[in-house]
């Protein structure tokens, strides 16, 4: 229901009465005194909230303690320390033994192609954590011991999670698209001894090696003298007892070429995954760990190329996740969940295995593509698991977009009661589709702003009370107080637009960067004192709505994917032809945004075709297939300040086509900027 206010961006549209009616947050006095409580009494609010869950033993006095201020010490954050638990214990045995759960089913798992789906139920999951624990341990795997996961959607991503959560070891979850150098990058940094991978996976119609991906990682580990252990490999193109008949079945079911993937093999460190779980004990004893032991390290991109090891604990995540999952989706037992997310992102780790199962929720888990076999996939799931809360990019809902309504409508979506999009701003016009086409004007939408580091919604509306506007992330969730700085580190009070900060933790927030707790404060602690500084820009308007705009930093964001410019600079000056080179971002219709890379040969080359090929092929090789630039801008020369550093506000404004440039005093060769116009790519 809208209510008119003016321009798109700034109509209203009120909760459904329906869905306002059972919302566990019905208006927006119930919203402001449950916020106020939860930032003036943070220590009661979190703590009736921290006795839902089991703690093996509690720590009496301060609740939590933290210091943003890194002038007077060094900058910690502790909720619940000297108090124990275990996360897979509350998700799974609290679940299955003290609420009765354990024929609920836990997820519908659906494949790259519509006849591949499974279901697994609160029980069978916990006995497959349990066997793979054990499994664990008897490949040596200790307490904090770091475990590498580079795996496709698939049920062994969660079991293999939960199993490290259980006997108190770190994991780290690695996007399964990331390539051999990016892979190996990450088990070196957190000096991981176990992978757990896959023989390989279908992405719509393309068969990827990941085993193959693996063994070239493990070359660059062992070059630089890392050894690995063991890696455990799910034989996941077919049952183990007749891979090859089902990979012709489904290759015939698709009209693919038979490919016979040769899954490459060192007896040494390799086992099969069905092989260690035929021998293993179901019973495993969870290691009860203190609230700040770390639970998981993730990596995101870094403003130097290097990723950081973003980690999150053990207490203070899991209450988050459960509480921003219940809370933002409003979820009741009886709603089907689907999160369109890969758990190689934050979103897959809080919002489709931990907040999702903390709650005891029934979730879809996808494999595939949006568009394989057809662009309808997301909406045929919904309709055949008669899915209530569905949780997506903005990317995916513009791409979507283009192939018309008629996709979308020919499939049931009655179910659908919540919409969510996650990943970047929505822009307006996405926003209108997702809520006229998707959920029929009968949906609730969250546009919910929050990063791997903040460890869950920091921004969002609560979809029984709150009014949204499209491509507002609205009001902060319980415990998050934010504020707009100025360059000066002035707060911006009412309306205005600056850097977003945040003057408080909540307890999912991250504790650290992997190693490197230096890194950690200059990152985010540094730029304004006394304040958490997400490197996004924000604007506050008349209403007090929240509108998110971006990266403030050299930082861009493609498809949900957060890339630096320097990783992908780095990139391509390894190829021999290059001297120099600079990458901005540019608006995409579809991804958001685009990478745009400025070009610089050396001497005696010629940019053409083939260059372009390579440099891009460098990019996919480093980094991964999302990185490949768009569009690819040969210069003689790159617009610099008389210092040499490179104007990249300058470049930022070409790639747009942008002539307002503003103060070009500081530039040695103004010149350059007129070639730069010249030069641009035809194909923009």
């Amino acid at each position: 229901m809208a209510s008119k206010r003016g321009d798109v961006s700034n109509e209203l549209y009120l909760p459904n009465k329906i869905i306002q009616e059972n919302a566990f947050v019905k208006t927006m006095d119930e919203y402001r005194k449950l916020y106020k409580r939860s930032v003036e009494s943070p220590e009661i609010f979190w703590k009736e909230i921290a006795d839902e869950f089991y703690w093996k033993t509690e720590k009496k006095g301060k609740f939590f303690s933290y210091n943003f201020d890194i002038s007077k010490g060094p900058v910690y954050v502790e909720w619940m320390k000297g108090s124990s638990t275990n996360t897979c214990y509350n998700l799974l045995d609290r679940n299955v033994i003290e609420k009765g759960f354990g024929d609920r089913i836990a997820y519908y798992w659906e494949g790259n192609d519509p006849d591949d789906h499974a279901t697994i139920t609160y029980k069978e999951l916990l006995r497959n954590v349990c066997k793979f624990a054990n499994v664990l341990k008897g490949k040596g795997v200790k307490k904090e011991d770091c475990v590498a996961i580079y795996l496709p959607m698939i049920m062994e991503v969660v079991v293999a999670m939960l199993a490290c959560s259980r006997i108190g070891a770190i994991h780290s979850v690695i996007f399964g698209g990331f390539s051999a150098q990016s892979l190996a990058q990450r088990i070196l940094d957190a000096k991981c001894t176990v992978l757990i991978t896959a023989d390989g996976v279908w992405r719509g119609t393309k068969l990827l090696n990941l085993k193959e991906t693996v063994d070239e990682a493990y070359k660059i580990c062992k070059e630089n003298g890392h050894h690995m252990k063991a890696s455990i490999v799910v034989k996941h193109l077919g049952p183990p007892e007749s891979k090859e008949d089902h990979l012709k079945k489904i290759t015939q079911q698709a009209k693919r070429p038979v490919y016979d993937l040769k899954t490459p093999w060192n007896p040494d460190i390799d086992c099969w995954w069905h092989e260690e779980m035929n021998r293993a004990n179901d019973i495993c004893e969870p290691e009860w760990v203190d609230a700040e032991n770390p639970l998981f390290i993730l990596y995101t991109s870094g403003s130097t190329g290097k990723p950081k090891g973003v980690v999150h604990t053990t207490g203070g995540y899991l209450l988050y996740a459960a509480t921003t999952f219940k809370y933002v989706f409003d979820y009741h037992p009886g709603d089907i969940y689907f999160c369109t997310a890969d758990v190689g992102w934050i979103t897959g780790h809080t919002y489709v295995v931990y907040g999702p199962l903390a709650q005891g929720a029934t979730s879809v888990m996808f494999e595939g593509l949006p568009f394989h076999p057809h662009p309808g996939r997301y909406w045929e799931i919904i309709d055949k698991y008669r899915v209530t809360k569905f949780y997506t990019a903005p990317t995916a809902v513009r791409a979507l977009m283009k192939y018309g309504d008629s996709h979308v409508t020919k499939y049931d979506r009655s179910s659908l009661k919540i919409l969510g999009s996650v990943g970047e701003p929505i822009n307006p016009e996405a926003w209108l589709w997702y809520h006229k086409i998707v959920g029929n004007e009968q949906c609730s939408i969250v546009d919910t702003f929050w990063q791997t580091e903040t460890g869950g919604h920091v921004l969002t509306p609560l979809p029984g009370c709150t009014p949204t506007k499209p491509g507002s992330a609205t009001f902060p969730f319980f415990g998050v107080v934010p504020a707009l700085l100025n360059d000066e580190g002035k707060e911006i009070q009412g309306p205005g637009e600056g850097y977003l900060v945040f003057k408080k933790p909540w307890p999912g927030m991250m504790r650290t960067i992997y190693k490197s707790h230096e890194r950690f404060e200059t990152t985010y602690f540094e730029k304004f004192i006394g304040y958490y500084c997400t490197g996004d820009g924000a604007r506050r308007d008349e209403d007090g709505y929240y509108w998110v705009t971006g990266r403030v930093d050299d930082m861009l964001n493609v498809s949900g994917h957060l890339l630096s410019t320097a990783q992908v600079e780095s990139a391509l000056i390894e190829h021999k032809a290059v001297s120099e080179t600079a990458v901005v971002s540019h608006p995409h219709s579809v991804k958001g945004e685009c990478l745009y890379a400025f070009i610089v040969l050396k001497e005696g080359y010629q940019f053409n075709s083939d260059v372009e090929k390579e440099l891009r092929a460098k990019v996919r090789s480093k980094i991964g297939p999302f990185a490949s630039p768009e569009f690819l801008h040969h210069t003689s020369g790159l617009p610099k300040t008389r210092s040499g550093k490179i104007m990249r506000r300058i470049l930022r404004k070409i790639a747009r086509n942008d002539r307002d440039l503003g103060d070009l005093s500081t530039l040695a060769d103004p010149q350059v900027v007129d070639e730069l116009y010249k030069t641009r790519p035809k194909n923009i």
